[in-house]
């Protein structure tokens, strides 16, 4: 099948999550829109038409025979542009040291940060590749990617130009991407004045190159202090930067609910999140992104989902696919963390995981459902029921990714 010729594929069961405009929130997480037996027409990238029994000829044709089709996974939170590995660390961890104890001793985040800046931009982009490659072989066809393992301005704008280098020219990865700034990711302490460089100097220099990133920061023990991080997000507000937080990972600083306050798009980890806060994000337009695999890699802890979701949030499940604390780029995995650690419904995940996490990067309008005008950014699993997605434990991977009307994935 070529790139951008006309195609059906019929006699699918069509996961298309088309109803609505708006994030979805309670009951309404777990509406799925499925059709039992549908059709998806495709032209030159786009969906042009979804139902059943549609009178229509294409190029190309394929028979789904019941198998699950749906939206391409949205992964609104990665770290997928690093260089170096964290293999000492694992073994540092598993001998019972603790991922903020690591941080404070110049390990985690800061060994990536000194391989990163180590590394040209042209490594860069092979390695980010690498990590999408993995991500689309899982069926993840759009994905945020953050900078922040530079943590000075020539490295963070070597990395923002490897991430957007990675989906142009020759060997360029399929994926859809949306860079994101997270030059608050640690503090590098060998650095005289360096949350006055990360404000004044690198975020701007940023902005410069790519208008209106959205400016993310780790506000925790060890890392931004809350003071910081509302400095970094008043600047960051003037030049017009969406906002997005790392909050309650692993101390309750009150991150949270300033984030909420000032209109962040996300707050993002939440495992350590007040009961007040669960409140206040539900109240709010502020989406709550949830990382079970860090999670599991890290402390064993959980954000609350059940409880978010049942206060009414507009919640998202991301990879948060990273050398250290989250080393997965499944989304298949992270689903089936979400329901059996944080107690979601299959459906609420896989709405999660699509629906809502376009939301966050503000393209809910072009990915995350199977309707007319959305992108044909398409994913046919080897299942006939969607909640095999997240029952099954490093299963299969699907058995065609499709990503803006082109096969980029096959295993059938």
């Amino acid at each position: 099948m070529s790139n951008r010729d006309d195609w059906l594929i019929r006699n699918a069961r069509v996961v298309t999550l088309a109803a609505g405009d708006v994030p979805r929130r309670g009951e309404s997480l777990r509406e799925l829109s499925v059709l039992a037996r549908g059709d998806v027409l495709v032209h030159d990238g786009l969906i042009t038409r979804v139902g059943e029994g549609i009178d229509a000829q294409a190029t190309h044709e394929l028979d789904a025979k019941g198998r699950v089709l749906m939206p391409g996974f949205v992964d609104c939170h990665t770290h997928a542009c690093w260089a170096g590995d964290r293999l000492d660390e694992f073994e540092r961890r598993l001998a019972g040291e603790d991922y903020l104890s690591i941080l404070k001793s110049g390990g985690g985040i800061m060994s990536t940060v000194r391989a990163t800046r180590l590394a040209g931009v042209e490594e860069l982009r092979t390695l980010t590749i690498a990590h999408l490659e993995r991500m689309l072989a899982m069926g993840t066809t759009t994905a945020e990617v953050k900078t922040g393992y530079g943590l000075e301005m020539q490295a963070e704008c070597r990395m923002l130009e490897a991430i957007r280098a990675a989906s142009e020219g020759e060997g360029a990865s399929a994926m859809r991407i949306i860079p994101t700034f997270l030059g608050a990711h640690a503090i590098d302490r060998e650095q005289a004045g360096f949350i006055d460089h990360t404000i004044e100097e690198a975020l701007p220099a940023i902005v410069k190159m790519q208008p209106g990133i959205a400016c993310d920061a780790y506000c925790e023990d060890g890392a931004w202090s809350l003071d910081d991080t509302r400095r970094l997000f008043e600047r960051a507000q003037a030049l017009d930067c969406p906002l997005r937080i790392h909050t309650d990972q692993f101390n309750s600083l009150g991150a949270t609910r300033m984030a909420v306050e000032m209109g962040a798009a996300s707050v993002d980890h939440l495992e350590a999140i007040a009961e007040a806060d669960i409140a206040l994000v539900s109240k709010s337009n502020t989406t709550a992104v949830l990382l079970p695999i860090s999670g599991f890699c890290t402390d064993g802890r959980y954000a609350p989902g059940r409880r978010l979701i049942d206060a009414g949030a507009a919640v998202a499940i991301a990879s948060n696919y990273n050398p250290g604390s989250a080393p997965s780029p499944s989304m298949p995995f992270a689903m089936a963390l979400a329901c059996r650690m944080m107690k979601f419904r299959p459906g609420e995940a896989i709405a999660a995981c699509t629906v809502n996490a376009a939301h966050v990067l503000g393209l809910e309008h072009r990915v995350g459902r199977i309707a007319p005008g959305f992108a044909a950014d398409l994913v046919l699993w080897d299942e006939c029921d969607e909640r095999a997605l997240a029952y099954e434990l490093a299963g299969a991977p699907p058995a065609l990714v499709i990503r803006a009307g082109a096969i980029v994935r096959r295993s059938m």
